[in-house]
């Protein structure tokens, strides 16, 4: 695939320049509307098919462009390494290497040596990542300040709900036909024991007030301990296991349901704590906030964690575990069907639903493989024996019977152990496939490992490398496989492709059905899934956040632009005196360093800029710069720009009196980030642009930088 976009931006690349920054300008420039709550997704066309695929990730960007240049290859490298240990903050680092890139061609204009520029700018993205410390909030006090709000603002919800009385909630639908992302979960007596190990199996599902969608945060209130209200929905839980419904004319009372109100309120799984001081969670509303304004993964995610949470209450772990998260992309059905069930779902061929259909309900003998189902696989590590000729790698298929063999004794060990369902990390023989479909056994490749490790943990199968190991002691048993039925109790056959499930008493796996009937979404909505599951991962392992929306971006530009100022007086105070650098010249010092400090603020600048034009908050460069010089005029004028800052984005619900330009502007709550991931793209950036420069700057002044200088080609080199 090609962005059409990149052969326009190479077009401005000057010879004159820095080539390399140039280019790493050039192709970031690509993802500048990726920042932001209100991404401006892309369409990707497949030159080759012409099919279009819709994403708003810079991961899934750059791996379209065609990168040929060194500098392209380095920015691949750099986005891949955040996105595999992060999973958020690619939109960041990709948007911050460009704005640098430019900032360092400035400087390099105006003649500030590479090593000043490298030195003065690495300290001062140091010194920023010191001074935004103060924006971390632990989890615990957002939660409570987030609960606390809810409380504020829950009569107010209450009586608006009233308008929306017309609506109708749901009827009790199976959780194992899956919690849809419009439905709110709540959970049964932890005690019960429900078939197939799932304790949400004759739950009642209460579908949230049109128009409101709010999140089901559990608050007790302060006056009365006995009662648990979900705010939003109009359900009352009390400690007598009675429920009331309200604000709804058809469902008033079901005093004969029996509900429990989730001992712990998942305050032990926040915080490991029994409960916080103010006797209430905010985990709906901390959910929502780190979303940044996706309500249906907040949902889906909530229906996951309330799942874990009585989990939690028999093993006694408290943690958010998001190695037992799966999930199974499925076209063909309205995104309403979105999901969550029990077990693992994965999309088959019409002749594997077959086989499930014979399968369902009969207890089965599992096989876990730990590689590829195929004759000539070989572990990673596998040594050939030493002084062993190879002269045929395998027989020869001449006859069209010999590489039969292999298909037939791999069949007949399957027969001997009555194995009825293999699960395989990599590929399957097309041959072996249909030799199993005939046999009655199912067989799915592409299994993740997080997935084997969780069926081998309740089935107590092993992994095996190759079926020559296979004896009785690796095999599983208790697996029952069913065809997948949506919310509606219908089973679902779309297309080329079957979603099946395969279940096992007790198993913690969940799976996330994200359905949509645009085939160009769907990549697009799974990449969505996946980063905000990352983000609540990230923060709760942490025990903290960043104050968002661009508050510690505003805090870095002020700090950036204070150092600046101060850089051109003498260095007085001892905060000046270490960040200067002794090893440098006097003059020298004095004169580069303000330029390249400035330099360095204009990435924080334009970052700001970029996400107030993408939310609709300024018409215009000019106008998203005045919004923020207006917030810095104001942040200098308080006397502490932590403590404005602190100040002004801490506050609930600015977004509603639209005072607030950098909050999400389709919630009324602040938004959070995480505080590794964010410090990390930064460093990533800043170190990209930089090796970028030193690397082409060696190039140039090497041993034949006379030569160059005296050829006819010296016009095309910038000489440093």
């Amino acid at each position: 695939m090609r962005c059409c976009m990149l052969a326009m931006a190479f077009r401005e690349v000057n010879a004159r320049r820095h080539v390399g920054l140039q280019q790493l300008s050039s192709l970031a420039l690509v993802g500048r509307t990726l920042l932001g709550p209100m991404k401006s997704c892309k369409f990707i066309v497949d030159e080759s098919t012409n099919q279009s695929v819709l994403t708003c990730s810079a991961v899934r960007l750059i791996e379209s462009l065609d990168l040929s240049s060194a500098a392209g290859q380095l920015l691949n490298e750099t986005v891949q390494a955040q996105n595999k240990e992060f999973k958020t903050g690619t939109s960041t680092l990709l948007f911050l290497v460009g704005a640098w890139s430019n900032a360092v061609l400035e400087c390099l204009q105006q003649n500030v040596p590479v090593s000043v520029i490298v030195s003065v700018m690495s300290e001062g993205l140091n010194s920023c990542c010191e001074k935004v410390q103060c924006l971390q909030l632990s989890i615990h006090d957002v939660n409570k300040e987030l609960c606390c709000s809810s409380v504020r603002t829950s009569i107010f919800e209450n009586k608006t709900s009233q308008i929306g009385s017309n609506s109708i909630l749901n009827p009790p639908v199976d959780f194992q036909k899956g919690i849809s992302a419009s439905e709110e979960v709540v959970p049964r007596n932890p005690h019960s024991h429900p078939e197939d190990g799932c304790n949400f199996s004759n739950s009642c599902l209460v579908s949230t007030l049109t128009g409101f969608g709010s999140i089901a945060s559990l608050i007790k209130p302060v006056d009365d301990k006995s009662k648990s209200v979900i705010s939003g929905s109009g359900v009352i839980l009390s400690s007598c296991n009675k429920q009331k419904l309200s604000h709804s004319r058809y469902f008033s009372t079901l005093a004969k349901s029996n509900f429990s109100s989730l001992s712990g309120n998942f305050e032990g799984y926040l915080s490991g704590q029994s409960a916080y001081p103010c006797e209430c969670s905010g985990f709906g509303h901390l959910a929502m906030a780190l979303s940044h304004g996706n309500r249906t993964n907040v949902k889906l995610l909530q229906n996951i964690v309330a799942y874990q949470q009585q989990g939690a209450e028999c093993s006694g772990s408290s943690r958010f575990n998001i190695t037992e998260i799966a999930t199974c992309c499925l076209l063909g059905l309205p995104e309403s069907y979105s999901c969550v069930c029990p077990g693992f779902i994965t999309l088959v061929s019409p002749e594997q639903a077959t086989v499930t259909k014979y399968l369902q309900g009969k207890p089965l003998w599992i096989l876990l493989m730990d590689g590829d189902l195929t004759e000539q696989y070989r572990h990673l590590g596998f040594n050939r024996p030493r002084n062993v000729r190879t002269i045929l790698e395998r027989p020869s298929l001449q006859d069209g019977r010999s590489g039969d063999l292999w298909l037939s004794s791999v069949l007949d060990t399957l027969r001997r152990f009555e194995v009825n369902l293999i699960l395989v990390r990599g590929n399957v023989c097309e041959k072996l496939m249909e030799r199993c479909i005939a046999n009655n056994i199912l067989v799915i490749g592409s299994v993740t490992r997080n997935v084997l490790g969780v069926f081998g943990e309740v089935t107590s199968a092993q992994p095996l490398t190759y079926l020559a190991q296979l004896n009785a002691r690796y095999l599983g048993r208790g697996a029952q496989v069913e065809l997948w039925r949506a919310c509606d109790g219908h089973a679902v056959e779309l297309g080329e492709l079957v979603p099946v499930r395969i279940k096992v008493q007790g198993i913690p796996l969940l799976t996330a059905m994200l359905t949509t009937t645009v085939a160009s979404k769907m990549q697009l909505i799974e990449d969505q899934f996946w980063t905000f599951v990352y983000r609540l991962h990230h923060a709760l392992n942490e025990g903290k956040v960043f104050l968002g929306g661009g508050a510690v971006e505003l805090l870095c530009l002020s700090h950036i632009q204070m150092l600046a100022e101060q850089s051109l007086k003498p260095a007085n105070t001892n905060a000046e005196r270490e960040f200067h650098n002794p090893l440098w010249p006097a003059a020298s010092s004095t004169e580069y360093r303000s330029v390249v400090l400035r330099a360095l603020a204009s990435g924080w600048s334009q970052f700001l800029s970029a996400v107030l034009c993408n939310t609709a908050k300024a018409t215009s460069g000019f106008e998203a710069h005045t919004l923020i010089k207006c917030h810095l005029k104001k942040a200098a004028d308080y006397g502490s720009p932590s403590a404005y800052v602190l100040k002004e984005f801490r506050r609930v619900g600015m977004v509603q009196g639209g005072s607030d330009p950098f909050t999400d502007p389709r919630e009324g709550l602040n938004v959070y980030d995480n505080v590794t991931a964010k410090t990390e793209a930064w460093r990533r950036a800043l170190d990209l642009v930089l090796l970028v420069l030193q690397t082409d700057a060696e190039i140039i002044t090497g041993p034949k930088r006379n030569q160059l200088l005296h050829s006819h080609v010296s016009s095309e080199f910038l000489f440093l």
